[in-house]
Protein backbone atom coordinates (compact mmCIF):
# COMPACT_ATOMS: atom_id res chain seq x y z
CA UNK A 1 0.00 0.00 0.00
CA UNK A 2 1.45 3.37 -1.04
CA UNK A 3 1.87 6.02 1.66
CA UNK A 4 3.37 8.69 -0.59
CA UNK A 5 2.27 12.04 0.83
CA UNK A 6 4.22 14.20 -1.60
CA UNK A 7 1.17 14.84 -3.77
CA UNK A 8 -0.76 16.53 -0.95
CA UNK A 9 -0.90 20.28 -1.68
CA UNK A 10 0.62 22.61 0.88
CA UNK A 11 -1.33 25.12 2.95
CA UNK A 12 0.03 28.02 0.86
CA UNK A 13 -1.18 26.46 -2.37
CA UNK A 14 -4.68 26.15 -0.95
CA UNK A 15 -4.66 29.70 0.43
CA UNK A 16 -3.39 31.21 -2.81
CA UNK A 17 -6.00 29.45 -4.95
CA UNK A 18 -8.59 31.78 -6.48
CA UNK A 19 -11.48 29.79 -4.97
CA UNK A 20 -10.13 30.34 -1.45
CA UNK A 21 -10.21 34.14 -1.64
CA UNK A 22 -13.96 34.44 -0.97
CA UNK A 23 -13.60 32.08 1.99
CA UNK A 24 -10.90 34.30 3.54
CA UNK A 25 -13.11 37.35 3.03
CA UNK A 26 -16.09 35.61 4.61
CA UNK A 27 -14.46 33.77 7.50
CA UNK A 28 -11.11 35.52 8.09
CA UNK A 29 -7.65 34.25 7.19
CA UNK A 30 -6.82 32.49 10.45
CA UNK A 31 -10.00 30.41 10.52
CA UNK A 32 -9.44 29.33 6.90
CA UNK A 33 -5.81 28.45 7.70
CA UNK A 34 -6.84 26.35 10.69
CA UNK A 35 -9.52 24.48 8.75
CA UNK A 36 -7.15 23.91 5.82
CA UNK A 37 -4.66 22.26 8.15
CA UNK A 38 -7.42 20.10 9.63
CA UNK A 39 -8.60 18.91 6.22
CA UNK A 40 -5.07 18.20 5.00
CA UNK A 41 -4.39 16.17 8.12
CA UNK A 42 -7.54 14.15 7.46
CA UNK A 43 -6.28 13.48 3.93
CA UNK A 44 -2.94 12.25 5.31
CA UNK A 45 -4.75 9.89 7.68
CA UNK A 46 -6.93 8.69 4.82
CA UNK A 47 -3.91 7.85 2.68
CA UNK A 48 -2.51 5.64 5.43
CA UNK A 49 -5.86 3.82 5.35
CA UNK A 50 -5.76 3.32 1.60
CA UNK A 51 -7.37 6.57 0.48
CA UNK A 52 -6.44 8.81 -2.44
CA UNK A 53 -5.40 12.46 -2.64
CA UNK A 54 -8.36 14.59 -3.80
CA UNK A 55 -8.08 17.35 -6.38
CA UNK A 56 -7.32 20.82 -5.03
CA UNK A 57 -10.81 22.03 -5.93
CA UNK A 58 -12.33 19.13 -4.00
CA UNK A 59 -10.19 19.97 -0.96
CA UNK A 60 -11.32 23.59 -1.08
CA UNK A 61 -14.95 22.48 -1.36
CA UNK A 62 -14.51 20.38 1.78
CA UNK A 63 -12.97 23.35 3.60
CA UNK A 64 -15.85 25.59 2.46
CA UNK A 65 -18.46 23.07 3.65
CA UNK A 66 -16.82 22.66 7.05
CA UNK A 67 -16.63 26.41 7.54
CA UNK A 68 -20.25 26.85 6.45
CA UNK A 69 -21.28 24.18 8.98
CA UNK A 70 -19.66 26.29 11.71
CA UNK A 71 -21.90 29.20 10.72
CA UNK A 72 -25.05 27.15 10.74
CA UNK A 73 -27.26 27.66 13.80
CA UNK A 74 -28.25 24.24 15.12
CA UNK A 75 -31.45 25.38 16.84
CA UNK A 76 -33.81 26.23 13.99
CA UNK A 77 -37.50 26.90 13.55
CA UNK A 78 -39.69 23.81 13.23
CA UNK A 79 -43.32 23.48 12.21
CA UNK A 80 -44.92 21.30 14.86
CA UNK A 81 -47.56 19.12 13.24
CA UNK A 82 -47.41 16.43 15.95
CA UNK A 83 -50.46 17.61 17.90
CA UNK A 84 -48.38 17.73 21.09
CA UNK A 85 -48.88 21.28 22.34
CA UNK A 86 -46.11 21.37 24.94
CA UNK A 87 -43.57 19.35 22.98
CA UNK A 88 -40.46 19.27 25.19
CA UNK A 89 -38.14 18.36 22.30
CA UNK A 90 -39.51 21.25 20.25
CA UNK A 91 -39.12 23.87 22.98
CA UNK A 92 -42.39 23.48 24.90
CA UNK A 93 -44.64 26.56 24.98
CA UNK A 94 -44.34 28.93 22.02
CA UNK A 95 -44.43 32.56 23.11
CA UNK A 96 -47.16 35.10 22.47
CA UNK A 97 -46.63 38.00 20.07
CA UNK A 98 -46.46 40.39 23.02
CA UNK A 99 -43.85 38.26 24.77
CA UNK A 100 -41.73 38.14 21.60
CA UNK A 101 -42.08 41.91 21.19
CA UNK A 102 -40.96 42.40 24.79
CA UNK A 103 -37.84 40.29 24.16
CA UNK A 104 -36.98 42.32 21.06
CA UNK A 105 -37.31 45.60 22.91
CA UNK A 106 -35.31 44.50 25.93
CA UNK A 107 -32.55 42.90 23.81
CA UNK A 108 -31.93 45.66 21.29
CA UNK A 109 -30.29 48.05 23.76
CA UNK A 110 -29.90 48.82 27.43
CA UNK A 111 -32.76 48.38 29.87
CA UNK A 112 -33.90 49.10 33.41
CA UNK A 113 -33.24 45.49 34.41
CA UNK A 114 -31.73 46.39 37.79
CA UNK A 115 -32.13 50.16 37.68
CA UNK A 116 -34.85 52.04 39.52
CA UNK A 117 -35.70 54.91 37.17
CA UNK A 118 -37.53 57.19 39.67
CA UNK A 119 -34.66 57.18 42.19
CA UNK A 120 -31.77 56.60 39.78
CA UNK A 121 -30.42 53.87 42.05
CA UNK A 122 -29.95 50.13 41.77
CA UNK A 123 -33.18 48.15 41.68
CA UNK A 124 -34.21 44.47 41.77
CA UNK A 125 -34.71 42.59 38.55
CA UNK A 126 -37.89 40.68 39.44
CA UNK A 127 -39.79 43.45 41.24
CA UNK A 128 -42.35 43.87 38.47
CA UNK A 129 -42.94 40.14 38.11
CA UNK A 130 -43.56 39.94 41.85
CA UNK A 131 -46.16 42.71 41.57
CA UNK A 132 -47.88 40.93 38.70
CA UNK A 133 -48.12 37.67 40.63
CA UNK A 134 -49.47 39.57 43.63
CA UNK A 135 -52.18 41.04 41.41
CA UNK A 136 -53.05 37.61 40.03
CA UNK A 137 -53.33 35.76 43.33
CA UNK A 138 -53.09 36.26 47.11
CA UNK A 139 -49.33 35.67 47.40
CA UNK A 140 -46.96 37.61 49.64
CA UNK A 141 -43.75 37.40 47.61
CA UNK A 142 -42.40 35.88 44.42
CA UNK A 143 -39.09 35.10 42.74
CA UNK A 144 -38.25 33.86 39.26
CA UNK A 145 -35.21 31.74 38.34
CA UNK A 146 -34.16 30.06 35.11
CA UNK A 147 -36.15 26.80 35.38
CA UNK A 148 -38.24 24.81 37.83
CA UNK A 149 -35.55 22.25 38.67
CA UNK A 150 -33.36 25.19 39.73
CA UNK A 151 -36.28 26.57 41.72
CA UNK A 152 -36.69 23.32 43.69
CA UNK A 153 -32.94 23.09 44.25
CA UNK A 154 -32.85 26.69 45.51
CA UNK A 155 -35.82 26.18 47.83
CA UNK A 156 -34.35 23.06 49.41
CA UNK A 157 -30.85 24.53 49.64
CA UNK A 158 -32.06 27.66 51.40
CA UNK A 159 -34.73 26.14 53.65
CA UNK A 160 -33.78 22.50 54.23
CA UNK A 161 -30.03 21.98 54.00
CA UNK A 162 -29.01 19.29 56.54
CA UNK A 163 -32.68 18.93 57.49
CA UNK A 164 -35.00 15.95 57.09
CA UNK A 165 -37.51 16.51 54.29
CA UNK A 166 -40.64 14.34 54.27
CA UNK A 167 -41.84 13.08 50.89
CA UNK A 168 -43.99 10.08 49.88
CA UNK A 169 -42.32 7.33 47.86
CA UNK A 170 -44.87 7.82 45.09
CA UNK A 171 -43.68 11.42 44.61
CA UNK A 172 -39.98 10.67 44.15
CA UNK A 173 -40.41 11.33 40.47
CA UNK A 174 -38.02 11.58 37.54
CA UNK A 175 -38.45 14.50 35.17
CA UNK A 176 -37.10 14.85 31.62
CA UNK A 177 -33.49 13.97 30.92
CA UNK A 178 -33.17 11.57 33.85
CA UNK A 179 -33.23 14.35 36.46
CA UNK A 180 -34.68 12.91 39.66
CA UNK A 181 -36.16 14.54 42.74
CA UNK A 182 -33.94 12.46 45.08
CA UNK A 183 -30.88 13.74 43.20
CA UNK A 184 -32.01 17.35 43.62
CA UNK A 185 -32.59 16.75 47.33
CA UNK A 186 -29.16 15.19 47.77
CA UNK A 187 -27.49 18.08 45.94
CA UNK A 188 -29.27 20.61 48.15
CA UNK A 189 -28.01 18.95 51.32
CA UNK A 190 -31.50 17.93 52.40
CA UNK A 191 -31.98 14.52 54.00
CA UNK A 192 -34.64 12.38 52.39
CA UNK A 193 -37.30 10.97 54.72
CA UNK A 194 -39.52 8.65 52.68
CA UNK A 195 -43.01 7.76 53.82
CA UNK A 196 -45.85 5.54 52.64
CA UNK A 197 -45.74 3.18 49.68
CA UNK A 198 -45.71 3.80 45.95
CA UNK A 199 -49.50 3.84 45.75
CA UNK A 200 -50.67 4.71 49.27
CA UNK A 201 -49.73 7.35 51.82
CA UNK A 202 -51.76 8.36 54.86
CA UNK A 203 -51.82 11.45 57.01
CA UNK A 204 -50.56 9.31 59.86
CA UNK A 205 -47.44 8.59 57.81
CA UNK A 206 -46.70 12.31 57.67
CA UNK A 207 -47.32 12.73 61.39
CA UNK A 208 -45.04 9.86 62.33
CA UNK A 209 -42.31 11.30 60.10
CA UNK A 210 -42.65 14.71 61.77
CA UNK A 211 -42.32 13.11 65.18
CA UNK A 212 -39.26 11.23 63.88
CA UNK A 213 -37.53 14.54 63.14
CA UNK A 214 -39.01 15.69 59.82
CA UNK A 215 -38.51 19.44 59.42
CA UNK A 216 -40.18 20.11 56.05
CA UNK A 217 -42.87 18.48 53.94
CA UNK A 218 -42.29 18.40 50.18
CA UNK A 219 -45.32 17.75 47.97
CA UNK A 220 -44.54 16.92 44.33
CA UNK A 221 -47.48 17.07 41.94
CA UNK A 222 -47.27 14.10 39.52
CA UNK A 223 -47.71 16.23 36.42
CA UNK A 224 -45.93 13.82 34.05
CA UNK A 225 -47.45 10.48 35.12
CA UNK A 226 -50.48 8.89 36.78
CA UNK A 227 -50.78 6.00 39.22
CA UNK A 228 -54.21 4.43 38.92
CA UNK A 229 -56.04 1.66 40.73
CA UNK A 230 -55.65 1.16 44.46
CA UNK A 231 -54.20 4.55 45.33
CA UNK A 232 -54.72 7.13 48.02
CA UNK A 233 -53.17 10.18 49.66
CA UNK A 234 -54.31 13.04 51.90
CA UNK A 235 -55.53 16.27 50.36
CA UNK A 236 -53.15 19.19 50.12
CA UNK A 237 -55.27 21.04 52.66
CA UNK A 238 -54.85 18.20 55.17
CA UNK A 239 -51.08 18.11 54.65
CA UNK A 240 -50.79 21.89 55.06
CA UNK A 241 -52.88 21.86 58.25
CA UNK A 242 -50.74 19.09 59.70
CA UNK A 243 -47.49 20.84 58.84
CA UNK A 244 -48.64 24.10 60.35
CA UNK A 245 -49.92 22.33 63.45
CA UNK A 246 -46.38 21.10 64.08
CA UNK A 247 -44.76 24.34 62.92
CA UNK A 248 -42.93 22.99 59.85
CA UNK A 249 -43.15 24.44 56.31
CA UNK A 250 -44.96 22.76 53.46
CA UNK A 251 -43.42 23.21 50.01
CA UNK A 252 -45.13 22.15 46.79
CA UNK A 253 -43.50 21.50 43.43
CA UNK A 254 -46.58 22.06 41.30
CA UNK A 255 -44.75 21.58 38.02
CA UNK A 256 -47.17 22.52 35.27
CA UNK A 257 -48.08 25.99 36.56
CA UNK A 258 -51.71 26.20 35.49
CA UNK A 259 -53.41 29.51 36.21
CA UNK A 260 -56.53 28.85 34.11
CA UNK A 261 -59.01 26.13 35.04
CA UNK A 262 -58.38 23.35 32.52
CA UNK A 263 -61.83 21.87 33.10
CA UNK A 264 -63.30 24.88 31.26
CA UNK A 265 -61.73 23.46 28.08
CA UNK A 266 -63.10 19.95 28.41
CA UNK A 267 -60.01 18.61 30.18
CA UNK A 268 -59.63 17.11 33.64
CA UNK A 269 -59.06 19.68 36.34
CA UNK A 270 -55.37 20.45 36.86
CA UNK A 271 -54.53 22.00 40.27
CA UNK A 272 -53.87 25.70 39.79
CA UNK A 273 -51.26 27.88 41.43
CA UNK A 274 -54.00 29.99 43.02
CA UNK A 275 -55.53 26.91 44.65
CA UNK A 276 -52.19 25.94 46.16
CA UNK A 277 -51.65 29.42 47.56
CA UNK A 278 -55.14 29.46 49.07
CA UNK A 279 -54.56 26.17 50.89
CA UNK A 280 -51.80 27.91 52.84
CA UNK A 281 -48.82 26.20 51.20
CA UNK A 282 -45.74 28.06 52.40
CA UNK A 283 -43.82 27.90 49.11
CA UNK A 284 -44.91 26.69 45.68
CA UNK A 285 -42.82 26.38 42.52
CA UNK A 286 -43.74 25.70 38.90
CA UNK A 287 -42.49 25.99 35.33
CA UNK A 288 -43.03 29.01 33.13
CA UNK A 289 -43.04 27.14 29.81
CA UNK A 290 -45.74 24.58 30.49
CA UNK A 291 -49.40 25.47 31.11
CA UNK A 292 -48.48 29.04 31.98
CA UNK A 293 -47.53 29.39 28.32
CA UNK A 294 -44.49 31.60 28.85
CA UNK A 295 -40.70 31.28 28.66
CA UNK A 296 -38.61 28.63 30.38
CA UNK A 297 -38.59 29.75 34.00
CA UNK A 298 -38.89 28.55 37.56
CA UNK A 299 -41.49 30.56 39.46
CA UNK A 300 -41.26 30.55 43.26
CA UNK A 301 -44.22 31.98 45.19
CA UNK A 302 -45.03 31.99 48.86
CA UNK A 303 -44.85 33.57 52.25
CA UNK A 304 -42.41 36.36 52.98
CA UNK A 305 -40.68 34.62 55.89
CA UNK A 306 -39.54 31.87 53.52
CA UNK A 307 -39.11 33.88 50.30
CA UNK A 308 -36.75 36.27 52.07
CA UNK A 309 -34.46 33.36 52.96
CA UNK A 310 -34.68 31.97 49.43
CA UNK A 311 -33.86 35.32 47.82
CA UNK A 312 -30.80 35.82 50.04
CA UNK A 313 -29.29 32.39 49.39
CA UNK A 314 -26.08 32.52 47.26
CA UNK A 315 -27.55 30.02 44.80
CA UNK A 316 -30.29 32.52 43.91
CA UNK A 317 -27.78 34.57 41.93
CA UNK A 318 -26.38 31.53 40.16
CA UNK A 319 -29.81 30.54 38.82
CA UNK A 320 -31.29 34.02 38.39
CA UNK A 321 -33.46 34.94 35.43
CA UNK A 322 -32.00 36.91 32.54
CA UNK A 323 -33.55 40.01 30.96
CA UNK A 324 -35.25 38.18 28.08
CA UNK A 325 -36.90 35.71 30.44
CA UNK A 326 -38.13 38.52 32.66
CA UNK A 327 -39.47 40.62 29.79
CA UNK A 328 -41.35 37.74 28.16
CA UNK A 329 -42.73 36.45 31.47
CA UNK A 330 -44.00 39.92 32.36
CA UNK A 331 -45.83 40.11 29.02
CA UNK A 332 -47.29 36.64 29.60
CA UNK A 333 -48.57 37.50 33.08
CA UNK A 334 -50.08 40.76 31.84
CA UNK A 335 -52.18 38.73 29.38
CA UNK A 336 -53.62 36.80 32.32
CA UNK A 337 -54.29 39.99 34.27
CA UNK A 338 -56.19 41.44 31.32
CA UNK A 339 -58.09 38.14 30.85
CA UNK A 340 -56.61 37.89 27.34
CA UNK A 341 -54.74 34.61 27.87
CA UNK A 342 -57.04 32.47 25.70
CA UNK A 343 -56.82 34.97 22.85
CA UNK A 344 -53.11 35.81 23.10
CA UNK A 345 -51.13 32.88 24.53
CA UNK A 346 -50.48 30.17 21.90
CA UNK A 347 -50.86 27.25 24.32
CA UNK A 348 -54.39 28.28 25.21
CA UNK A 349 -55.27 29.26 21.66
CA UNK A 350 -54.34 25.71 20.63
CA UNK A 351 -56.25 24.11 23.50
CA UNK A 352 -59.29 26.22 22.62
CA UNK A 353 -59.04 25.66 18.85
CA UNK A 354 -62.34 25.13 17.02
CA UNK A 355 -62.71 21.61 15.61
CA UNK A 356 -64.54 22.76 12.51
CA UNK A 357 -61.83 25.33 11.90
CA UNK A 358 -59.16 22.63 12.10
CA UNK A 359 -61.03 20.49 9.59
CA UNK A 360 -61.46 23.42 7.19
CA UNK A 361 -57.71 24.07 7.24
CA UNK A 362 -56.96 20.45 6.34
CA UNK A 363 -59.46 20.59 3.48
CA UNK A 364 -57.51 23.52 2.05
CA UNK A 365 -54.22 21.62 2.49
CA UNK A 366 -55.62 18.65 0.56
CA UNK A 367 -56.96 20.91 -2.20
CA UNK A 368 -53.51 22.47 -2.64
CA UNK A 369 -51.58 19.18 -2.37
CA UNK A 370 -53.91 17.12 -4.53
CA UNK A 371 -53.68 14.17 -2.15
CA UNK A 372 -54.35 13.12 1.42
CA UNK A 373 -57.32 12.21 3.57
CA UNK A 374 -58.93 13.58 6.74
CA UNK A 375 -59.29 11.28 9.73
CA UNK A 376 -60.24 11.85 13.35
CA UNK A 377 -57.40 11.96 15.85
CA UNK A 378 -56.29 13.08 19.29
CA UNK A 379 -54.08 15.99 20.36
CA UNK A 380 -52.24 16.02 23.69
CA UNK A 381 -50.85 18.66 26.01
CA UNK A 382 -47.45 17.01 26.49
CA UNK A 383 -44.49 18.65 28.23
CA UNK A 384 -45.04 16.68 31.43
CA UNK A 385 -48.51 18.15 31.90
CA UNK A 386 -51.76 16.22 32.38
CA UNK A 387 -50.76 12.77 31.08
CA UNK A 388 -53.50 10.76 29.37
CA UNK A 389 -55.55 13.92 28.71
CA UNK A 390 -56.47 14.15 25.05
CA UNK A 391 -58.42 16.54 22.84
CA UNK A 392 -60.33 15.50 19.71
CA UNK A 393 -58.80 16.79 16.48
CA UNK A 394 -58.67 16.18 12.75
CA UNK A 395 -55.59 14.89 10.97
CA UNK A 396 -54.26 15.13 7.45
CA UNK A 397 -52.99 11.66 6.54
CA UNK A 398 -50.80 10.43 3.70
CA UNK A 399 -50.54 6.74 2.82
CA UNK A 400 -46.91 5.99 1.93
CA UNK A 401 -45.11 2.68 1.80
CA UNK A 402 -42.06 4.10 3.60
CA UNK A 403 -43.46 6.65 6.07
CA UNK A 404 -40.26 6.85 8.13
CA UNK A 405 -38.28 7.86 5.05
CA UNK A 406 -40.83 10.56 4.26
CA UNK A 407 -40.55 11.99 7.79
CA UNK A 408 -36.78 12.18 7.27
CA UNK A 409 -37.35 14.20 4.11
CA UNK A 410 -39.77 16.53 5.92
CA UNK A 411 -37.26 17.23 8.67
CA UNK A 412 -34.59 18.05 6.08
CA UNK A 413 -36.58 20.87 4.45
CA UNK A 414 -35.43 24.49 4.77
CA UNK A 415 -38.21 24.81 7.32
CA UNK A 416 -38.21 21.51 9.17
CA UNK A 417 -41.56 19.81 9.72
CA UNK A 418 -42.24 17.43 12.62
CA UNK A 419 -45.11 15.04 11.89
CA UNK A 420 -45.88 11.54 13.17
CA UNK A 421 -46.93 8.05 12.09
CA UNK A 422 -50.11 6.37 13.27
CA UNK A 423 -51.51 3.10 11.94
CA UNK A 424 -48.90 3.24 9.19
CA UNK A 425 -50.04 6.67 7.96
CA UNK A 426 -48.07 9.92 7.97
CA UNK A 427 -50.16 12.33 10.05
CA UNK A 428 -50.29 16.11 10.45
CA UNK A 429 -52.29 17.72 13.27
CA UNK A 430 -53.28 21.34 12.48
CA UNK A 431 -53.89 22.15 16.16
CA UNK A 432 -50.18 22.77 16.76
CA UNK A 433 -49.52 24.42 13.40
CA UNK A 434 -49.92 28.20 13.49
CA UNK A 435 -52.46 29.25 10.82
CA UNK A 436 -49.90 31.63 9.31
CA UNK A 437 -47.62 28.60 8.79
CA UNK A 438 -50.14 26.81 6.56
CA UNK A 439 -48.63 27.97 3.22
CA UNK A 440 -45.13 27.00 4.36
CA UNK A 441 -46.33 23.61 5.60
CA UNK A 442 -48.11 22.83 2.34
CA UNK A 443 -45.02 23.87 0.38
CA UNK A 444 -42.76 21.66 2.55
CA UNK A 445 -45.09 18.65 2.15
CA UNK A 446 -45.29 19.23 -1.61
CA UNK A 447 -41.49 19.46 -1.99
CA UNK A 448 -41.03 16.39 0.20
CA UNK A 449 -43.50 14.43 -1.90
CA UNK A 450 -41.60 15.38 -5.06
CA UNK A 451 -38.37 14.10 -3.56
CA UNK A 452 -40.10 10.98 -2.34
CA UNK A 453 -41.64 10.26 -5.76
CA UNK A 454 -38.22 10.25 -7.45
CA UNK A 455 -37.68 6.81 -5.99
CA UNK A 456 -39.78 4.55 -8.22
CA UNK A 457 -40.20 2.10 -5.36
CA UNK A 458 -42.22 4.60 -3.37
CA UNK A 459 -45.96 4.77 -3.85
CA UNK A 460 -48.46 7.40 -2.81
CA UNK A 461 -52.18 6.86 -2.45
CA UNK A 462 -54.46 9.69 -3.49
Amino acid sequence: MSTDLSGIPGVDKILNHAATGPLITRFGRQLVVDETRNVLQQIRTGIFNGGRIPEVESIINTIAKNLSDLERISTVSVINATGVILHTNLGRAPLSANAISAIEKISSGYSSLEFDLPSGTRGKRTTQIEKLFQKLMPVEEALVVNNNAAAVLLILSSLASRKKVIIPRGELVEIGGGFRVPDIMKLSGAKLLEIGTTNQVHLEDYERAIKAGGEMILVVHPSNFRIIGYTGKPSLEEIVDLGHHYGIPVVEDLGSGAILDTSLFGLAHEPTVQESIRTGVDVVSFSGDKLLGGPQAGCVLGKSMFLQKIKKHPLARAVRADKTLIASLEATLIAYLKHHAVEEIPVWKMVNADLNGLKTRIEKWIEQLGCGEIVAGKSTLGGGSMPEEEMPTWLLTLSLNKPDHFLNILRAQDTAVAAFIKDGLVCFDPRTVFPEQDPILVSCISKSLSIYKKDKNHEISD
